[in-house]
């Protein structure tokens, strides 16, 4: 039989009377004749709440301290395996058999890093030999286990990885990514009143959106997709099994199929925001060392701009929930070489057509102006034109270029 990965998020299991919900979609996934393999999130804001958690504890150690990566890790994982296992027991209430799995018994392995690791390998042997005896296999999302054997987790959206990355090992049918959207928009709805539900996107731009900080799908879980082709679909939880509207994420077409329009508007997928990103200026010379002492600390680097005898570097501050030890490691390692100038936001342009058309910058950068925002950094790309931000002028940005380059 086809195999079909599913991903519920949690906002999708948030308690006992979804998590139901969820088990009767999995049931009539089986029933149509698939073999099923779910991944879930922990259920609603565990994971922040656990957070919260360990800091508390470690205030007690005095003002300043972090909790360890490695023990954030072992503490957040135990919030999927509480749903794996409600879930298992609630499929198992409507008479079908069911298994579940952390991610390291469903066979991801990552690298070294702790609370942001990287996925290197998947061998799901377990999972296949029950798929093989008829059972839904329920996997832990958001985890896997480094090569050193220590629990690892995969950073914010770190289920929708597990998801691709199962389905790739798996060679399965599709991925479906479920949640409380029914697929992707141009703009987050939650901003830009009446955005555009996007039926089809190439996962190229898909994955410059999620770099760029839609929420709707981790980065690192499309370029899976993109490496084994995977075909992503991105549904609602609450909409009917059949029918209802979605997103169909596909592998990049060829490049003489890819349609190119001398007007630029026509190109424009989406306009996408994030903000918590910390803007840093680093001396040209000094950048080798920074980054070398960026790695050695887990620090994640986004956009990196050269200007004259300085650099200035985009630093996202989702995945770090030890900055300000970070700070002071690249503080003590750089000197006045490292000058940190606060956290900003960063809104992007991301389409086709971008730097083939000459008008686009021009036409951000109106836009942007019309709305009083002054970009601090500007950066531009194939799929992207990104503008760095005060944080508090954000939502006004993403209005802006939205009706520049989408309602136009």
């Amino acid at each position: 039989m086809s195999i079909i990965v599913q991903k519920y998020g949690g906002s999708s299991v948030a308690d006992v009377q979804k998590i139901g919900i969820v088990a009767d979609r999995v049931v009539a996934a089986k029933r149509e004749g698939h073999d099923v393999v779910v991944v879930v999130s922990a259920m609603g804001k565990t994971t922040d709440g656990l957070i919260e958690l360990a800091k508390r504890a470690a205030e007690a150690e005095g003002a300043g301290a972090e909790p360890p990566r490695r023990e954030l890790d072992m503490l957040v994982s135990t919030g999927e395996r509480v749903t794996m296992a409600l879930l298992s027991i609630a499929i198992h209430a409507r008479g079908h058999d069911a298994i579940s799995f952390t991610g390291s018994q469903s066979g991801i392995l990552t690298n070294d890093r702790h609370f942001d690791a990287r996925i290197i390998e998947v061998r799901p042997h377990r999972i296949l030999d029950e798929l093989h005896r008829g059972r839904i296999v329920i996997v832990a999302g958001y985890q896997g286990m480094s090569y050193k054997r220590e629990i690892t987790t995969l950073g914010r959206g770190g289920s929708d990885t597990t998801a691709v990355a199962l389905a790739a090992a798996l060679s399965a049918e599709r991925c479906e990514i479920y949640s409380d959207v029914d697929g992707v928009y141009s703009a987050d709805p939650r901003v830009v009143s009446d955005p555009k539900h996007l039926p089809e996107m190439d996962l190229s731009v898909l994955g410059e959106m999620a770099e760029a900080g839609a929420k709707v799908l981790n980065a690192q879980a499309v370029e899976w997709a993109r490496r084994s082709k995977i075909v992503i679909h991105a549904r609602r939880t609450s909409d009917p099994l059949t029918g209802a509207r979605q997103t169909a994420a596909r592998p990049d077409p060829e490049d003489g199929e890819i349609a190119r329009s001398a007007d630029e508007n026509r190109n424009v997928r989406a306009i996408v925001g994030i903000g918590n990103v910390m803007f840093a200026r680093i001396a040209r010379a000094s950048l080798p060392q920074f980054l070398a002492t960026a790695a050695g600390e887990e620090v994640s680097v986004g956009d990196v701009v050269a200007t004259g005898e300085d650099a200035l570097v985009h630093l996202p501050l989702l995945n770090m929930p030890d900055w300000p030890r970070c700070k002071r490691a690249i503080e003590t390692a750089l000197g006045s070489s490292a000058t940190f100038l606060g956290t900003r936001a960063v809104v992007s342009v991301v389409g086709y057509g971008l730097t083939g058309a000459s008008a686009a910058l021009a036409r951000a950068l109106e836009a942007l102006a019309r709305a009083e925002v002054v970009p601090q950094c500007i950066a531009a790309g194939p799929l992207r034109i990104s503008a760095t931000i005060d944080e508090a002028q954000l939502d006004r940005a993403q209005r802006a270029l939205h009706d520049a380059f989408v309602d136009a």
